[in-house]
């Protein structure tokens, strides 16, 4: 007896090469695009936007060029708004409100009579750093050299005692401390220029009339 004969079928035909219909070798199957099958989507392309420009630095908009710009009209308005009666300000040019001069006109103590000249200016780094002051006044002061350099701590950028220059401080508060150097802030104990403060220790009296000679000479 014969043995049955073997059927031979056709086998199935490979499936479609992923990468060559990608590629464009093979036609895509309906419904799939080369895209999906690279494990794509096709995307729109945004238009990239440019960034919008920086505001510029003017007279009603800041204190000056580069972050001093940051500071507002509204914190000079507040300055001038709230001096002590002993001081003023002045803007050489209304349109660079990063710098001022200050005029202290002490009415009581050792230096009673005299006009001390303060010019401040506005940093860059401002607010994170304080203002650069100096006075322009030659002066016989503990906390003052002749030269014009001030020990004061709002001024300090780095302060161990806390009482240092902060963000939160403000131009009023240089003022208002420019003028308690006068006054309160009168400080013989941890001086700047030593000289005067071993003065003032040694001879009280001296030292008044060394001060009121140095305003008859340069602070009238």
């Amino acid at each position: 007896m014969a043995p049955p004969s073997r059927r031979l079928t056709a086998s199935p035909p490979p499936p479609p090469n992923s990468r060559e219909i990608a590629a464009g070798a093979l036609p895509a199957p309906p419904g799939l695009s080369r895209d999906l099958l690279c494990g794509r989507r096709r995307r729109k392309r945004r238009k990239e936007e440019p960034p919008p420009p920086l505001p510029r630095a003017g007279a009603g908009d800041g204190v000056g060029r580069g972050c001093r710009a940051l500071t507002p009209r509204s914190e000079v308005a507040d300055l001038e708004a709230n001096l002590p009666c002993t001081c003023k300000v002045n803007f050489p040019d209304p349109n660079k409100l990063h710098y001022f001069q200050l005029t202290v006109t002490p009415d009581e103590g050792y230096y009673q009579g005299g006009k001390f000249q303060f010019e401040t200016e506005v940093p860059d780094a401002y607010n994170m750093v304080p203002p650069k002051v100096k006075c322009l006044t030659r002066i016989w002061h503990p906390n003052i050299t002749e030269t014009g350099e001030i020990c004061l701590s709002l001024l300090r950028e780095h302060s161990i005692d806390g009482t240092g220059w902060a963000p939160t401080r403000t131009l009023k508060d240089i003022v208002w401390g420019l003028n308690s150097l006068f006054t309160d802030l009168l400080n013989f104990d941890d001086p700047l220029n030593i000289e005067a403060a071993e003065h003032h220790l040694r001879d009280k009296e001296d030292f008044r009339n060394k001060v009121e000679d140095y305003i008859k000479r340069y602070a009238r």
